[in-house]
């Protein structure tokens, strides 16, 4: 009892020195209703509240924690390297190792910068497209959350659509004009698009794999028709992969089916749950940033020495033969079970997956771009994502998101998943 005053002591708290009391909006439960939780430790794939209360844990960190909370290899490596100092100013070699084991997965990044967030690699290669170009005008697909820089928050997914602020102020309209957005996987707009403003875009910036609408997969010759549009008019294709990258597949989704982005971000997995995040690509493009060429890009804490270390232990694990197939054939098992389930009782229900990302969408077809995402029933998200809350599973809160799996989720977790989500379906 004291422990539940004291979790509620510590919201009313927080709402008096946080903005809606959390340091992302994603966290805020404002548009399912409801007080969050707050965390107190995570052990595999569970988490323990401040209340005491224990959650099956789905939201892993948003991505990051494939490996599960507090993974053994990761948590000794972190120590390892606090003992030795936890920044420095200086380069370690463990920012070379991390690089070089990545580009070795990725051989498409021929070079690549650290930096501390996905928001931060986005930002970085838009402007080494712009750099290099010397264009002005990115394009983009509605319903992709690519960071909250000014460029790129304009009708962005994720936690701006949940709290119904498609559009961010304090953008400046003249930098929101230079962002040309268009729906998802639509191939045809895509082409329209070029024909009109070609030798005015810099860049494209696409997910290979949307995950902040929930999950959507490109449809056939998608991703293609960005990189042959891109090659035709000069633009170059960023390849946003801080959500994919070694989360679908060991590496890069789209350098893995040969489509040779030029540049590539990458953050989540590749830290481990540190705050960490790389942009690379062709050569010729990252020897533009500073102090090689004229795009600058800084940041005191990039290549941290502990979050390298975290990075390095993840990426050992995850190497290993099997892990990815294992994983990707636990979260189609998931996957299938909640479907199954949600037709059992008659529930009109989708589901669409990519590896260890999923989503389950309440409307009949699996959706293919936002606007479809948003024609779900997002009433009955909200319902079931409480219904799952009540039984110790915690699901994204925001039916825009993706759940992520991780290696920790075996087949107890994934049936303990399916008896609260039938349970929950019986209600619904």
């Amino acid at each position: 009892m004291i422990e539940a005053q004291n979790a509620a002591s510590l919201w009313a708290r927080a709402q008096g020195v946080l903005p809606g009391g959390v340091n992302s909006p994603v966290r805020s439960f404002r548009g399912v209703g409801g007080e969050p939780f707050f965390a107190r430790e995570g052990r595999g794939a569970y988490l323990t509240a401040e209340s005491g209360q224990h959650y099956l844990d789905y939201v892993m960190g948003y991505g990051p924690l494939i490996l599960g909370h507090a993974h053994p290899d990761v948590v000794k490596a972190v120590a390892t390297q606090a003992e030795r100092g936890l920044s420095y100013g200086t380069p370690t070699r463990a920012e070379v190792d991390l690089a070089e084991r990545i580009r070795t997965a990725i051989p498409a990044l021929e070079m690549m910068r650290m930096v501390n967030s996905g928001t931060e690699a986005t930002m970085s290669a838009l402007r080494i497209a712009r750099g290099a170009t010397g264009r002005k005008r990115v394009v983009k697909f509605t319903g992709s959350y690519h960071g909250h820089h000014d460029s790129l928050l304009i009708r962005a997914g994720s936690g701006a659509a949940t709290l119904g602020v498609p559009d961010s102020a304090g953008v400046p309209a003249e930098i929101a004009a230079l962002t040309i957005t268009l729906p998802y996987n639509d191939i045809e707009a895509l082409r329209f698009v070029f024909t009109q403003y070609g030798a005015e875009i810099a860049a494209v910036i696409a997910e290979p794999v949307a995950g902040n609408m929930g999950t959507v997969p490109p449809v056939p010759g998608f991703l293609e028709t960005i990189r042959e549009l891109t090659r035709m008019h000069g633009a170059l294709w960023v390849s946003d992969e801080v959500m994919t990258g070694f989360r679908v597949t060991y590496g890069s989704v789209a350098a893995s089916r040969g489509l040779d982005p030029d540049l590539i971000t990458l953050a989540k997995v590749i830290g481990a749950g540190m705050p960490v995040g790389a942009y690379g690509g062709k050569r010729e493009y990252m020897e533009m940033v500073a102090p090689l060429g004229p795009v600058y890009q800084a940041g005191t804490f990039s290549g941290n020495p502990v979050a390298m270390a975290a990075g390095l232990a993840q990426l050992d694990v995850v190497s290993k033969p099997d892990f990815y197939d294992t994983l990707t054939e636990r979260t189609r098992t998931l996957a299938e079970g909640l479907l199954e389930r949600a037709r059992r009782h008659h529930i009109e229900a989708s589901v669409n997956q990519a590896g260890a990302m999923m989503t389950l969408f309440f409307r009949a077809e699996a959706p293919r771009n936002f606007d479809e995402v948003v024609d779900s029933n997002q009433e009955r998200y909200r319902r079931y994502f409480h219904g799952m809350l009540e039984r110790g599973i915690f699901m994204p809160p925001s039916p825009f998101e993706t759940a992520f799996p991780s290696w920790m989720h075996g087949d107890q977790e994934i049936e303990k998943t399916l008896q609260a989500a039938d349970a929950v379906f019986g209600q619904l």
